[in-house]
């Protein structure tokens, strides 16, 4: 059974590196007669304003040594901290060894995430490792039955209000919740020095790629309305690896909150954009583009994205991969649109917006880079599938020509083009591409050849939305995520029109699929790279 008394707060010790409202917290504990015991920096701005400090070598009778490692790694803290004042022999122990209880802990830990993400090197990354820290707040977590462990500064509210209502006590429900905040910390904590270290060592041919034990912590950013879904609950965590600029950390200019969808679709539209040096646009809906195009400028490449598929862009999100421009905005806002994204805003920009307050207008500072690794994860029962994400970028070098006819200057561009977007499209993935823009996208379906269907459905479609007589696939090129299992799907392609196909190769009817290409003079090139996208 847990203790749920009351606990009345007459020793405090404070060690903290953020030292947000400590000031004020520590002149309230006084109040009370709390006796503050500290170290360090933060002993220092409190006797500067004022407040009755002990130091904590003066407790323990033991100096701080080896440049501050230990100071707080002894006996009378820890004894103070873990004792039981229910056990006597907890008790007995404390009187035979000259201890007084220690109520209240107030630590935050070295900033080791702040000095990882600044780049400092490796000694400096070390020297931030906190020890003494973490030991006294999972001590402190332990033992809540007898002692109130703080750990973030927007906690300070609540205790005091506890004391307040409890004359100088904090309630076991308050001790209870501020333990478990504090074994969260400390497991993120460890979580971001067992990533940051296990980079370090990545590559020595001493350590797998996939260590035998892995974490990955998050800090919550913020609640959401729902999850895909208005009877889940849902939230956003930021991670603590150097930062990639994109939805999870970019600056919010227009307020309507976000949703758990919104953040989803936002994220694979910015990564998208990103795949591209020129001006480039993707317009996407369930995490799938509706229509991706380069153009000279960012208005020309989104008025390219969005005719291939502008009844679908309806409720969209809209990525730029250049920033957001007063004349793209204007004709933005004559759509409905949930999200834009860009890495900038231009002077203008928001004032063409004003009818349309409810789009949310994100900036990110920068784009991200392609090819940085990092880990994927998707959650399954009892477990998680964690992999490197797909970084790979195709160029032409990559290419191996098939057919007996190689593809022209221009097709080879598309086909590139198409290639990329296909990456980002949920298999089977069949992209349509000519001028470097999509004509039609074929998403998500369980066989290929359905994809390549869907997608010159799609083409065909966007040509009576432009009043053309013609399948926007004819004259396009045709990029498949993964190898072609039958003819089908390249014939599929071929009646639609297209000249040229871009495909991973690899089945064990390649022979078939080329001969289809050849007889129907197509120009059709192998990557040797598939992109599946689940």
């Amino acid at each position: 059974m847990g203790d749920t008394r009351n606990i009345t707060i007459k020793r405090a010790l404070i060690s903290v590196s953020d030292k947000t409202g400590i000031l004020d917290f520590a002149r309230k504990l006084q109040e009370y007669g709390v006796e503050i015991l500290s170290t360090g920096g933060t002993a220092k701005s409190m006797q500067e304003a004022g407040i009755k400090v002990k130091d904590v070598s003066e407790h323990t009778g033991s100096p701080e040594i080896m440049d501050g490692r230990v100071k707080t790694l002894h006996p009378k803290i820890h004894g103070g901290i873990l004792a039981r004042r229910d056990e006597p022999s907890h008790v007995q122990a404390m009187t035979d060894n000259d201890i007084t209880g220690i109520d209240m802990v107030v630590v935050n830990l070295y900033p080791f995430v702040k000095t990882m993400q600044s780049g400092a090197d490796f000694d400096t990354c070390i020297e931030n490792i906190d020890i003494g820290g973490p030991a006294m707040v999972r001590a402190s977590a332990k033992n809540h039955d007898f002692v109130t462990i703080i750990t973030n500064p927007q906690d300070y509210e609540a205790v005091l209000a506890d004391m307040a209502a409890q004359n100088g006590a904090v309630t076991h429900a308050t001790r209870k919740r501020l333990a478990a905040a504090a074994f969260s910390l400390t497991a993120a904590y460890d979580s971001s020095i067992a990533a940051w270290f296990g980079g370090q060592i990545a590559g020595d041919g001493q350590t797998p790629e996939f260590p035998q034990h892995i974490s990955f912590a998050g800090t919550r950013k913020q609640a959401l309305r729902y999850g895909e879904n208005p009877h889940q609950n849902a939230a956003l965590y930021v991670t603590s690896e150097i930062a990639r600029p994109g939805a999870a950390s970019a600056t919010q200019l227009q307020v309507k909150e976000l949703s758990y969808n919104n953040l989803n679709d936002t994220d694979a539209a910015f990564e998208l954009v990103s795949e591209f040096d020129a001006p480039a646009v993707a317009i996407i809906k369930h995490a799938n583009p509706c229509g991706v195009a380069m153009g000279e400028n960012p208005l020309a490449a989104y008025e390219r994205a969005l005719a291939c598929d502008p009844v679908s862009a309806f409720g969209g999100i809209i990525a730029l991969n250049r920033p957001l421009g007063k004349d793209l905005a204007a004709e933005i806002a004559k759509r409905f649109v949930e999200v834009i994204i860009a890495p900038s805003v231009e002077a203008g920009a928001l004032e063409a917006l004003q009818a349309k307050a409810n789009i949310r207008v994100l900036t990110t500072g920068a784009m991200p880079a392609r090819g940085q690794t990092r880990r994927m994860i998707t959650c399954i029962a009892g477990g998680m599938l964690v992999q490197d994400a797909d970084t790979f970028t195709i160029t032409p070098d990559d290419l191996k020509v098939v057919t007996s006819r190689a593809p022209s200057a221009k097709e080879l561009e598309d086909l590139l083009f198409a290639f990329r977007v296909a990456k980002h499209v949920k298999s089977n993935a069949i992209v349509y591409a000519k001028d470097l823009a999509t004509v039609g996208i074929g998403a998500g379906q369980m066989s290929r050849i359905d994809s390549s269907r869907i997608a010159a459905w799609k083409a065909e479609e966007a040509a009576k939305q432009q009043d053309l007589k013609e399948s926007l696939a004819i004259g396009s090129v045709v990029a498949s995520d993964a190898f072609f299992p039958f003819a089908d799907g390249l014939i599929a392609a071929a009646d639609a029109g297209v000249s040229a196909v871009i495909q991973p190769g690899g089945s064990i009817r390649d022979e078939e699929v080329i001969a289809a290409a050849n007889e129907r003079g197509l120009a059709m090139v192998f990557t040797g790279h598939r992109h599946f996208r689940h």
